[in-house]
């Protein structure tokens, strides 16, 4: 973890391919900054499963409450970096 205040925690997150986050509920609103293009499957609590064709520097936003299971679909170890407001 690079930053954890009152008001911001970065996160940077590592993950083999094939891994998945497990399910997990964002607490805050957040950033992720994809540190490598890839691909990721987004499973969300319906079972709906959406691909994510992340590149490299390009961020994304979400607001607190996204429910999902994140799944690596890439043949190589893929990385990220998580801003969440606290």
């Amino acid at each position: 973890m690079f930053v954890d205040n009152e008001r911001t925690r970065v996160t940077e997150w590592h993950f083999a391919p094939g891994a998945a986050t497990g399910w997990h509920r964002h607490e805050y609103d957040y950033v992720v900054v994809s540190l490598l293009d890839g691909d990721l499957t987004l499973v969300t609590e319906d079972g709906r499963e959406d691909t994510a064709k992340l590149k490299v520097g390009v961020p994304y936003f979400r607001e607190m409450g996204v429910e999902h299971d994140v799944i690596i679909t890439n043949d190589f170890e893929y990385a990220f970096i998580e801003i969440e407001m606290k």
